[in-house]
């Protein structure tokens, strides 16, 4: 495994200029490569019909489509996971449970008073993935989470189970098997040969999630989808609080100003990470900003601007029009514009451009922003190639 992260950082800086492949097609040459956007999604259809490998006719509603999408966003968020990690978990996902949250109120009464999608009843397993509370995998509570679920499937060094129950990441050369047989690898389930049945299903599913158009029925802009959660945008350990919302003086007219940004000092170069789903509309220098992103996000149904400053140039790495996900590395800190030092200037406008700014940090508070740590940054995932 350090080997093969070694050949991804070096593809960071040398690779193919539409962006990096994914860990499996390094280590087989049939597999998929891992394209830009492929695991960012949009919006999320009200229904899908499509076939398993054997011809069955499958159509999955909205909500079995949510759980694809968390399961996909999550994915795309942590490092070596790539397309091949997602479809594999898609396909235990629709193996296991159709792609529900199933509650199993016969071995645990208590499963059936959270968020589910039906009863299951094998044995005590529990969710997406049909895990068992009593082969260590969770709490009934953490195991009726579909959040913790796809963070459990995946594993490694940020995921809850320490390598035991062992998530996909898990698994030594987890790459070079065949998709079905890495879904077995993690579930162990008596019949193994069920997975590879639904990897065109997963497919059709990863196709529709992750469609690139960006205009509606109308012909207009589309709205953009509501986010699936909130983060901080610099992993844990990295940044200092050094200036905040408000008034204050100036530390370069000396003057007295309002700073409508919250001020995060971290080393030059240190990953910047987008704060929730959402698209670029702005992405090049502008002003005493620096270097500048502009993200517009969709959260609880308001349109909300994010804004990222003082980049490079060479620190930018989106376009406007990009889908991000929440989580993930859209430029590197730097200190261009009007700076004192390396820092992410950050800004929070409810209601998006034009509209006064909050305090940042605050917001995110107020949004419960999960921290990322520093394993999560998809260093050797995929990301957009940097704007030119």
């Amino acid at each position: 495994m350090k080997k093969l992260l070694v050949i991804l950082l070096v593809l960071v800086f040398i690779g193919p200029p539409a962006g990096l492949v994914s860990v499996a097609a390094l280590v087989n040459p049939a597999a998929r490569s891992c394209t830009v956007g492929s695991l960012i999604v949009g919006s999320v259809p009200d229904s899908l019909t499509t076939r398993t490998s054997s011809g069955q006719t499958l159509t999955l509603n909205r909500r079995q489509l949510t759980h694809a999408a968390t399961i996909t966003t999550i994915g795309s968020q942590i490092a070596g996971v790539g397309r091949d990690g997602v479809m594999i978990a898609l396909m235990a996902a629709l193996t296991e449970s159709g792609l529900r949250m199933l509650a199993n109120p016969s071995a645990y009464p208590e499963s059936a008073d959270y968020p589910n999608d039906g009863i299951g009843s094998d044995h005590d397993s529990l969710g997406l993935f049909q895990m068992r509370p009593a082969s260590g995998w969770g709490t009934v509570a953490e195991l009726m989470d579909p959040n913790y679920q796809a963070r459990a499937f995946y594993g490694g060094p940020s995921g809850p189970n320490n390598g035991s129950p062992r998530g996909l990441l898990d698994i030594s050369g987890w790459q070079q098997l065949e998709r079905g047989a890495a879904a077995q690898a993690v579930e162990v389930s008596a019949y193994p040969d069920r997975y590879r049945d639904y990897e065109p299903v997963a497919e059709a599913i990863l196709a529709a999630l992750t469609s690139s158009s960006s205009t509606g029925a109308g012909g207009g802009v589309a709205r953009v989808p509501e986010t699936t959660q909130i983060v901080f945008p610099l992993a844990h350990g990295t940044y200092t609080s050094t200036d905040s919302f408000g008034w204050r003086t100036d530390p370069i007219t000396g003057a007295r100003a309002f700073h409508a940004g919250s001020d995060l000092a971290a080393p030059g170069g240190i990953p910047i990470l987008a704060v929730a789903d959402g698209r670029v509309v702005f992405a090049g220098p502008r002003g005493t900003y620096g270097g500048l992103i502009i993200l517009e996000h969709t959260v609880a149904g308001q349109t909300v601007a994010s804004y990222y400053a003082h980049m490079y140039d060479t620190g930018i790495h989106v376009k406007v029009g990009d889908s991000v996900a929440a989580g993930q590395h859209i430029g590197d800190v730097g200190s261009a514009g009007k700076s004192t030092g390396p820092h992410l200037h950050l800004e929070i406008h409810p209601g998006g451009q034009g509209e006064p700014a909050v305090d940042a940090l605050d917001w995110l508070a107020e949004h419960g922003a999960a921290g990322i740590g520093d394993a999560e940054v998809a260093l050797a995932g995929c990301r957009p190639e940097r704007n030119p």
